[in-house]
């Protein structure tokens, strides 16, 4: 079991910023803006590209809980990326969709 089903499952304790049937969000522990929350599936898919292909529904609700985190969050602008393989930087190979905001971003990103 990967690390991030674990810590769906209740295994890692964790403060879930947003919890349903099918997704949870928590706060990155290398955080790359001031606000980074992590938005993944409980059920385990290896990246976007398998979620994608598999769970249009739950794919769906991982955009729409960034959307209510960062206006809970009160961002006025955010990124939401998601790391699909390890050359793109995937370092946990569970599907997670990352939220950043709180600073201004520079494009191209990487």
């Amino acid at each position: 079991m990967c690390i991030f089903c674990k810590i769906a499952a209740g295994e890692i304790p964790t403060n879930f910023l947003y919890e349903s049937a099918r997704v949870v969000a928590f706060k990155d522990l290398d955080p790359q803006a001031p606000a980074h929350i992590l938005i993944i599936p409980r059920q385990h898919f290896e990246n976007a590209a398998e979620l994608a292909a598999a769970d249009s529904a739950t794919l769906s609700e991982l955009f729409g809980a960034a959307r209510e985190l960062a206006a809970t969050l009160g961002l006025d602008g955010y990124r939401i990326t998601f790391n699909t393989g390890a050359s793109a930087g995937q370092s946990v190979f569970h599907a997670h969709l990352h939220l950043l905001g709180g600073r201004p971003f520079a494009w191209p990103p990487g």
